[in-house]
């Protein structure tokens, strides 16, 4: 609260982006966690809430006919423009927000304060929710040619893996830590994926320490371990994710790529995904192009062509293809690395196995997946999200990218997906919010050493309370579909409109109908348990008194009659009564809410003991159906 000078301003206008709307007129709140706007031209209450982590840029614009413009460009995508009244307002609300929005100590994040009333046991078992050790279980490890390790117990052998590790059973000790000082950071070759259709695996590392011509015996012995690891295949594939030149240029500095000649058991192979500079490079020319004034088709297509983001999409998603085939098709093991393996190796690890394991595609097993292969393998989410005042060098969109790669492929197979888009946004807005310890910190080291799971919440939980808006009502189920096989020609890539006009209510929603589908499925959902309600009402109508029902053998409708002596809610005759209470059919097809037609406390709606005879139950009985 120490940056916040000016906690609340009033007449702030918000702009729209489209020609001719009026801006909206209303008071600016600026509180410890929250930017808060309320619409006080709007006839009902409009709030926008923007979250200070969320924020990237705060941009102040030169003076206007208008007022002081300021624009906050956010993490999620949204953009707000805000025009105050008066300089010192704007300068003031300017200042706090570049300090609120960029910590500087990672305590003052808001995982820390958050509070969601929960205990401390609940806090706890929120944290073990996701337990690693039981999907290695569920894909057959440990085995005969794999060991779960502590042998990085205490970090010793590199300091962002997390404490156990699974490695060859034949890679001994020294073995380990020889190959640990051949590979940048320490990062040695650990299992990703195990296949256990056929034993092939895919492993993950950092680059070695080659150079120029440097070899080490334990970084080969490695090697020939894993591929020892599975005996269908004589050789292994090693995957450098990185465009050839880069390797060449890290080459030259002492570190670079395997040389074939050394590891007498590879097969090499180049696969140009560009660094995080160039990502956030083209990152910023799609957003530059979807905020455009008034852009045409022209313009528009144009535009997403030149920043290059479906091109960066279309090449991961055929690095994870060919990692995919290679485990399935050829029945070999994959070792994947690009610099550091903290990056491009895990969206490409991530993704094979989301082809390849059904599992993955469900609600809990994305957050397995994430949890092992992103959190606890150390990518650094910290600076890849910019959480902290830091070097803007070093944020990047890797884990944005990830996501719009299992878009892509829902839109290819919308019936392999236990989730919809509404739970990969979700995941994407708290990657940012710090408002959960899941993505605080580079590495499950620093997130001891910051205490995160002993003073903030797990991310996983929450998601699973809020399941069912997650869920997308044409899954088929776990079983439906096995490796998948998608199309990545150009025109199966698809611009996320969801994801980068997410907040742009100038935009018709035109794409994906999941999200209506899922809206009359709830609502089927619901009148099915109100006619079930009213179904256990309507039997007890068959013991009717003569003489207090509208059921009259004299009559020509028994139900055209009015039901005397019921309480007042209740309809009295039959033309009153909803359609849908006389027809189940046409129950799915109303939307309307079913009275109860239950009787209030101490009321009867039955006057008489007196069961109507027979054959006059038998007429109401077939009136009634």
């Amino acid at each position: 609260m120490e940056h916040i000078t000016l906690p609340k301003v009033e007449n702030v206008l918000l702009m729209n982006r489209y020609i001719n709307k009026k801006p909206a007129n209303g008071t600016l709140y600026l509180t410890a966690t929250h930017l808060i706007y309320v619409d006080a031209s709007a006839e009902i209450r409009k709030e926008i809430w923007i979250l200070h982590h969320h924020i990237a840029v705060v941009e102040k614009l030169a003076f206007t006919s208008i007022g002081h413009p300021l624009v906050l460009h956010c993490k999620n995508f949204r953009t707000a423009h805000f025009v105050f009244g008066s300089e010192w307002e704007c300068l003031e609300v300017h200042a706090s927000l570049l300090k609120l929005s960029q910590p500087v100590k990672p305590e003052d994040l808001y995982a820390f304060s958050y509070n969601p009333k929960s205990s401390k046991d609940d806090r706890e078992i929120g944290w073990k929710m996701i337990d690693l050790k039981s999907d290695y279980k569920r894909m057959g490890v440990p085995n005969d040619y794999w060991q779960i390790t502590d042998a990085n117990q205490n970090y010793e052998v590199c300091s962002t893996y997390p404490p156990e590790i699974v490695i060859p059973k034949v890679a001994s000790k020294a073995i380990v830590m020889g190959c640990a000082k051949f590979r940048s950071r320490g990062r040695i070759p650990v299992l990703s994926y195990f296949y256990k259709e056929n034993n092939a695996a895919i492993c993950r590392c950092s680059q070695p320490l080659s150079g120029l011509g440097s070899r080490c015996l334990e970084d080969e012995q490695m090697l020939q371990a894993i591929s020892q690891a599975n005996p269908a295949s004589p050789f292994i594939y090693v995957v450098d994710t990185r465009p050839k030149l880069n390797a060449i240029v890290n080459r030259a500095a002492g570190k670079g790529y395997e040389n074939e000649d050394n590891y007498a058991n590879i097969r090499f192979r180049f696969i140009s995904i560009e660094n995080i500079h160039v990502m956030r490079g083209s990152l910023q020319k799609l957003l530059e192009v979807c905020e455009m004034k008034v852009p045409s088709m022209s313009d528009f297509l144009a535009g997403l062509e030149n920043s290059g983001w479906l091109r960066h999409i279309k090449t991961i998603m055929d690095a994870g293809i060919f990692l995919a085939k290679v485990v399935k098709v050829e029945k070999a093991s994959v070792l994947v690395h690009c610099s550091d393996g903290w990056d491009r190796t895990a969206q490409v690890c991530s993704l094979a196995g989301i082809l390849l394991d059904p599992f993955y595609r469900t609600l809990e097993g994305l957050m397995v997946l994430i949890e092992r292969e992103w959190i606890s393998m150390g990518h650094k989410f910290s600076q890849r999200c910019g959480h902290l005042d830091g070097d803007p060098k070093e944020v990047s969109p890797v884990f944005t990218q990830f996501l719009d790669c299992i878009w892509q492929l829902m839109e290819q197979f919308p019936c392999a997906f236990e989730f919809n888009e509404l739970f990969l946004l979700e995941i994407h807005d708290h990657v940012f919010s710090c408002q959960f310890g899941n993505f605080i910190g580079n590495c499950h080291k620093e997130r001891e050493e910051l205490k995160v799971f002993e003073r903030t919440h797990s991310l996983w939980p929450f998601l699973l309370q809020k399941k069912t808006e997650f869920r997308n009502p044409l899954y088929k189920g776990i079983g439906a579909y096995g490796v998948l096989h998608p199309n990545t020609l150009p025109f199966s890539f698809q611009f996320w409109c969801g994801m980068y006009h997410r907040f742009d209510k100038g935009m018709h929603p035109k794409q994906n109908m999941l999200d209506y589908l899922l809206h009359l499925l709830n609502r089927q959902v619901k009148m099915e348990e109100d006619m079930t309600h009213l179904e256990t009402k309507l039997p007890g109508l068959s013991v009717l008194s003569l003489e207090d029902t509208c059921i009259q053998p004299q009559t020509e409708s028994a139900l055209s009659q009015p039901l005397k002596n019921l309480p007042p809610d209740i309809p009295q005759s039959c033309e009153q009564l909803p359609p849908t209470l006389l027809s189940y059919g046409s129950l799915r097809g109303e939307g309307d809410a079913l009275p109860d037609l239950a009787p209030q406390k101490n009321q009867s709606v039955f006057t008489s003991s007196q069961p109507p005879s027979s054959a006059n139950r038998d007429q109401y009985q077939e009136e009634k159906h």
